[in-house]
């Protein structure tokens, strides 16, 4: 009889769960503090695992590998496991300006026409999907689209000192399209245009809409305006950039549109997390933007295939991945935004580990 029971300690758990590591940041669950709230109760164990992005691409392989290894404590029968997620803020954001926001990524592209703002959108709403707090700014000052993609052509009436955002599909919009009569062109030098922008961020209540008690981004989602210019180097004057995406569209020229996007960011000291090849189909071809994310050694994100029901649901106030949930393109877009949101966490991990670790964090080749 006796020795029929084992008695289970969190420090085995612990133990555990210290052999799992993350797939992205390559430390284990414990070192990183993403294991908390564990229950013994007799031979079953629960525990929550805190991730760095509500988007993790790889939660699955956790959970199986947590489940795993916590089941190899001598007693343990059966394993619950939890998750939740704190997003991991840029620290660099609030040397330079205070906002409450913890990540800021720029959409951008080389030339106009590649379906820049479409995947600025989609990529928003499919964050939010997942359980972030995501904003989109629109700041492209000189052709503003964002609100007409998103359905929203007002903002709510003011209350106090700061601009609400619109709010649809579960983002945070601001643009300055709201601001100016439809259809009134913008001829301003960049001065004009730097202020605007500083405004954009500064004057607005970001991150109220997202719930009571819960102020505050977890992303903000910028729709660059195309090409390279003033509204960028303001961008990155004003706040630092937490990483830069390139749109590009499949054909071979592609590579030299997406290589004068990469050559701004790197110049502008932004990270670029990758290329989205869209509009991929046999109108435009297939390959060049994975072609350019190879020659220019930056992660290729995913492409999304030419779908006229794409730019119906854009002109509609309808993006895909809100309309067209099941879409072959809505799950494209989805696989883009988890990967995005873990070359976040990773570059976030690298900059706080730089100092105190030898650890080497990288973003990965897809």
């Amino acid at each position: 009889m006796f020795g029929r029971f084992t008695r289970i300690t969190k420090d085995q758990v612990l133990g555990a769960l210290k052999t799992v590591q993350e797939p992205e940041l390559h430390q284990d669950l414990v070192t990183l503090n993403m294991v908390k709230d564990i229950v013994i109760e007799d031979s079953r164990v629960a525990f929550t695992v805190t991730l760095t992005t509500p988007a993790c691409p790889l939660r699955h392989q956790i959970e199986a590998e947590a489940r795993a290894a916590v089941l190899k404590v001598p007693g343990v029968r059966e394993v619950e496991v939890k998750f939740d997620a704190q997003v991991r803020r840029d620290s660099r954001i609030p040397t330079k300006l205070d906002v409450p926001i913890k990540n800021i990524v720029a959409v951008g592209s080389g030339k106009g026409g590649v379906g820049k703002t479409t995947v600025a959108v989609n990529l928003a709403v499919a964050l939010a999907q997942m359980g972030a707090k995501v904003g989109i700014l629109d700041a492209d000052i000189y052709g503003p689209n964002v609100p007409m993609m998103l359905g929203v052509d007002t903002l709510p009436p003011l209350t106090g000192e700061q601009i609400t955002p619109a709010f649809a599909h579960g983002v945070e919009i601001m643009s300055i399209g709201f601001l100016v009569p439809d259809g009134e062109a913008l001829i301003w030098r960049g001065p004009m245009l730097h202020k605007a922008i500083q405004q954009l961020f500064t004057d607005v209540a970001w991150g109220i809409p997202s719930g009571a008690g819960a102020a505050g981004l977890d992303y903000l989602i910028v729709d660059l305006p195309p090409g390279t210019g003033d509204a960028q180097l303001s961008l990155s004057q004003l706040v630092p950039l937490t990483g830069g995406i390139l749109v590009s569209t499949p054909q071979e020229v592609a590579l030299s549109d997406a290589r004068r996007g990469f050559t701004a960011f790197q110049r502008l000291n932004v990270p670029v997390l990758g290329i989205v090849e869209n509009m991929a189909g046999d109108v435009f071809g297939v390959g060049g933007g994975e072609q350019a994310a190879a020659a220019l050694g930056v992660p290729f994100l995913g492409r999304i295939a030419l779908e006229p029901a794409i730019r119906a649901g854009g002109d509609e106030g309808k993006p895909a991945v809100a309309c067209c949930p099941e879409s072959p393109q809505a799950e494209a877009f989805r696989a883009i935004a988890q990967k995005v949101a873990a070359q976040v966490s990773v570059l976030n991990a690298r900059r706080t580990a730089t100092a105190r670790s030898p650890i080497r964090l990288e973003l990965g080749a897809n």
